[in-house]
């Protein structure tokens, strides 16, 4: 909920941090900090030991209710996907400003309908969309938001948003 706050404040490279630290993947990234970690680098843990002699060991691994959010965050805080009455895709991203840019694919559901996002981040921001397009024309921004109508032609799609 913390990193949520975060990304919502807009201060995405706070947030990816916070997010980084929690990350199974970034636990176990080395031999010495796998066998720390002592279980699956590839599961959320639902808490990581900080006393000795267990510190840094994770515990309750396949956690699925802090999987499923550690998600949410990913995907709607931070690359900020969101949807609006169904018919709208908002796209309010809060990322690192060392990221140059990052991508997602959404498919809409019960659709074989595909969005290839695409967020360019040329002068390090951290949150704000300054331009936006899908397949080579602009659509609307709104509050530092983009505004992607949802289409449902199962047909892929290229979105292209500029912080």
């Amino acid at each position: 909920w913390y990193i949520r706050a975060v990304a919502q404040m807009g201060r995405g490279t706070r947030a990816v941090e916070l997010l980084e630290m929690l990350s199974p993947a970034t636990r176990a990234a080395t031999r010495a900090a796998a066998d720390r970690y002592k279980t699956e680098p590839y599961v959320v843990a639902a808490d990581v030991y900080g006393v000795p002699p267990h510190a840094g060991r994770g515990g309750w691994s396949w956690y699925t209710g802090s999987a499923g959010w550690m998600w949410r965050v990913a995907v709607e805080s931070i690359m900020g996907l969101g949807m609006e009455g169904g018919k709208n895709l908002v796209i309010n991203p809060s990322i690192s400003r060392e990221w140059p840019e990052c991508r997602l694919r959404y498919r809409v559901p019960a659709f074989k309908t595909v969005y290839d996002i695409t967020i360019q981040n040329p002068h390090g921001k951290e949150h704000g969309v300054t331009a936006a397009e899908v397949d080579g024309s602009s659509c609307e921004i709104r509050d530092g938001k983009a505004i992607v109508p949802i289409m449902r032609d199962d047909q892929e799609h290229r979105v292209v948003i500029k912080l």
